[in-house]
């Protein structure tokens, strides 16, 4: 990270703590269902935490995702739910909004890496968090119940090496609970706390409302 990115984003996340809390909602149009597979979910919502450690730095914050089928939103809070980060792509075009700014990007990758420095795969974690492999993600190991232990995204140069830890049920389906990512020096932890499938229409027969 920058200098002056990294003090002013450290700062933030843990000064803003003292300061009044922001809801996170999710949207009308959406409605919880449970799926048996999370490649059944139409969209997902999840929260947890994001532990980042680079050779001069490491902090914590919590972490919120929200995925659709043509949209992105990701958000970083304090522990009160006061956002400091926010990068939503929708149509094509990424925004990223910190520090009271908003910057605009047709690649949302580029433009966390430009504005912040940080080097986070948002292009392939919607797939990592639900313990799926992207179509240039090589699968080196894979557990008894053939989900992956290890697989390494060899569209990155170096690649990203991420290994799923622990894996957990939500809304009916499997997906992990710890993952840990390594690229060269930088290394990324994100611990899922809570995932929700969700859905734009009735529910189907794999698709089903929580009771």
């Amino acid at each position: 990270l920058s200098y002056f990115t990294k003090t002013k984003l450290l700062w933030m996340i843990f000064s803003l703590s003292l300061l009044s809390a922001c809801a996170t909602k999710t949207p009308n149009d959406l409605i919880p269902v449970n799926v048996s597979q999370v490649s059944q979910a139409q969209a997902w919502e999840m929260q947890g935490k994001l532990a980042v450690r680079t050779p001069d730095d490491k902090f914590s914050t919590n972490l919120y995702w929200l995925h659709t089928p043509d949209s992105n939103e990701l958000k970083l809070t304090t522990m009160l739910g006061t956002t400091v980060l926010s990068l939503t792509t929708q149509h094509g075009i990424a925004k990223l909004e910190v520090d009271g700014k908003v910057y605009k990007h047709h690649d949302a990758q580029e433009l966390l890496t430009e504005i912040t420095g940080w080097s986070i795969p948002v292009d392939s974690l919607p797939l990592w968090i639900t313990g799926q492999a992207d179509v240039d993600d090589k699968v080196i190991s894979q557990d008894e119940q053939l989900r992956p232990k290890v697989i390494l995204s060899l569209s990155d140069t170096p690649p990203w090496k991420v290994e799923f830890k622990s894996w957990q049920q939500q809304s009916g389906a499997q997906l992990p609970r710890l993952l840990q990512l390594t690229k060269g020096p930088l290394r990324l932890k994100i611990q899922i706390s809570h995932w929700q499938a969700l859905a734009t229409t009735e529910p189907t027969n794999n698709q089903k409302s929580p009771k």
